[in-house]
């Protein structure tokens, strides 16, 4: 199971990259495995502004649907459209070409609540 170690990470199995005001957001492999085969990626909030813990969008696998929560309150300014037509590319690289969304976080304090990779290791017992 690969958690990078210079990302982190959510209760609820999203990543995150910070990038000066700009956080990348996806699912992390662990959460790829246990939805597996993607078939759907959607997300309607691209130019809104929703807060911390809100439901972003959802991700569709052959078996189920679950909902995506935003990691930092902020404006959701792009989408990964390549997810449109290849949602696959959240199983083959969750942490790269299968990112999701970009955030232009609003508060960086809430930075400090994410987890570290070792956090995250010890959630899923890696």
């Amino acid at each position: 199971m690969n958690i990078p170690s210079d990302l982190k990470y959510t209760k609820d199995h999203e990543w995150v990259k910070i990038e000066g005001d700009t956080a990348t957001v996806g699912i992390t492999d662990f959460a790829q495995g246990e939805l597996g085969d993607i078939v759907y990626v959607e997300v309607e909030t691209v130019d809104e502004t929703l807060e911390i813990e809100e439901i972003f969008g959802t991700v569709e696998a052959v078996k189920t649907v679950s909902d995506l929560f935003l990691p930092l309150s902020g404006e959701i300014t792009e989408f990964n459209e390549t997810l449109e037509d290849e949602p696959e590319k959240v199983n083959s690289d969750p942490y790269g070409d299968g990112w999701m969304i970009k955030i232009k976080f609003s508060d960086a304090s809430q930075i400090d609540n994410l987890l570290s990779a070792d956090d995250y290791k010890a959630i899923v017992g890696a």
